[in-house]
């Protein structure tokens, strides 16, 4: 086995380590409202679950040169967003989003993605998502020290209300093969959901 010290490291051979090892991940496709009125909209692959009681997730958004993104920023300023399943249907337009814009620019105005409005938040959606959560933001966390300023922004997202596909919903149950999930690899790959195999926990 190599041994590798994180430390000898530089930020771009950790990140590669981290995302080439710890794969797949889901991939949140996220919206915020700025303070100005602009949709922002953005995937992301830090993303997870925190709790079922009550229902909240993580999203950890990286900092450039110590500045929050639009998403951390806004999600902050308006204390809610909106968390999207990245699924196959829609991965061509959500991956446009990944385009770096001034704050003052939605990156939905690059794709054929519909905004719409939500029921317990002042935050739009998007309506092609087969999964979509309205998040209050329970609490920001900022991580990190690096010579810039902290190196990230740790999101945790209350869910207050889910919107489902119907044809996905049956007895509690989400039907994985019709959500058709997306996760990420490491570089530009990602990966549908593949073999799927049943294994039972220890009594």
């Amino acid at each position: 086995m190599q041994k590798i010290d994180p430390a000898h490291l530089g930020e771009r051979e950790n990140y590669k380590f981290l995302t080439g090892s710890i794969v797949p991940r889901p991939v949140a496709f996220v919206t915020t409202l700025s303070e100005t009125g602009v949709l922002n909209a953005a995937p992301f692959s830090y993303f997870n679950i925190v709790s079922s009681n009550p229902p909240m997730v993580s999203l950890s958004i990286q900092r450039n040169k110590g500045e929050m993104k639009d998403t951390a920023r806004n999600a902050a300023a308006q204390s809610a967003f909106v968390v999207h399943i990245s699924d196959e249907s829609y991965l061509e337009e959500l991956n446009k989003t990944a385009k770096m814009l001034p704050p003052e620019e939605s990156e939905l105005d690059l794709t054929e993605l519909t905004p719409v409005k939500s029921e317990r938040i002042n935050v739009p959606a998007v309506q092609e998502a087969k999964i979509r959560m309205e998040c209050v933001l329970e609490q920001q966390i900022t991580l990190g020290k690096t010579e810039d300023g902290p190196s990230c922004d740790l999101l945790i997202g209350r869910i207050v209300q889910y919107h489902i596909q119907e044809e996905l919903y049956k007895n509690g149950r989400i039907d994985a093969k019709k959500l058709a999930p997306v996760s990420r690899l490491a570089g530009n790959f990602y990966a549908g959901l593949g073999d799927i195999f049943e294994l039972k926990r220890p009594t």
